[in-house]
C-alpha cells in the first residue's frame, strides 16, 4: 500500500471514531440533562427503602436510572451483626465507605477492619464479603460501578423472589444478576 493511501485511510478512520465518540457523548449529555439530585438523610431516592435482612435497610441514593446504568449507590443501615456470603461480581466494582460503626471487609486474601471514614474497594471478579462487627447501628455507603442489575436484584430479593427457590435456582438467579457466591459469610471472624 502506498504511503499516501495509508495516511488517507488512517485519517478517515480517525474521523469516523471521533464523530462516533462525539455522538455518544452528546447522547449521554441528553440523557443526563436537567437538575441535580438531592436525597435527604434517612430518605430513599425512590421513597421505597429496600429491606433485605432483619435490621438491614438500603436507602438508594443514586438509582441506576439516574446515571443510565453507570452507577448505583445506596446507604446500608445495619442493626444486626454479620453480612453476606463471600462472593464476587462478574462486571461490577464495589466500593464500601463506612459512615458509622465498624465492619470487617475481606477482599481476596486480605481482611480489613474498617471504621467511620474508611473505605475499601472490591474490584470485579475478586471474592469479597463484609460483616458488621460493632454494637448498635452501623452505616455504610456501597457503590456499584457500573450499576449492572444490582438495584433490580436487591429489590427483587426484598420482595421475596428467592423464598421458594432451590439452592441451584438461587445460584442461577444470582449469577444472572452478576453475583457468584464462593464461600461462607465472615461471621466467624467477629471480634
Amino acid at each position: 500500500m502506498k504511503r499516501n493511501t495509508f495516511l488517507r485511510l488512517f485519517a478517515a478512520a480517525g474521523a469516523i471514531i471521533t464523530s462516533g465518540l462525539a455522538a455518544s457523548g452528546e447522547t449521554i449529555r441528553k440523557l443526563r440533562a436537567g437538575a441535580g439530585i438531592r436525597v435527604a438523610n434517612g430518605k430513599d431516592r425512590n421513597d421505597e427503602p429496600i429491606h433485605l435482612f432483619e435490621g438491614d435497610t438500603f436507602f438508594t441514593k443514586i438509582a441506576t436510572k439516574d446515571t443510565d446504568g453507570d452507577l448505583f449507590a445506596f446507604e446500608s443501615t445495619r442493626q444486626s451483626k454479620g453480612g453476606p456470603a463471600l462472593h464476587y461480581h462478574l462486571e461490577q466494582d464495589e466500593w464500601f465507605y463506612v459512615l458509622s460503626g465498624e465492619f470487617l471487609v475481606k477482599v481476596g486474601e486480605e481482611t480489613f477492619s474498617a471504621k467511620a471514614g474508611d473505605c475499601v474497594l472490591a474490584p470485579r471478579m475478586v471474592p469479597h464479603a463484609f460483616s458488621k462487627v460493632s454494637e448498635g447501628e452501623a452505616k455504610m455507603m456501597i457503590v456499584y460501578q457500573p450499576a449492572g442489575k444490582m438495584e433490580a436484584y436487591f429489590k427483587a430479593i426484598s420482595q421475596g423472589v428467592l423464598k421458594n427457590m432451590s439452592p441451584d435456582e438461587v445460584a442461577k438467579y444470582k449469577r444472572e444478576h452478576g453475583t457468584v457466591v464462593v464461600g461462607p459469610a465472615l461471621d466467624h471472624l467477629k471480634q
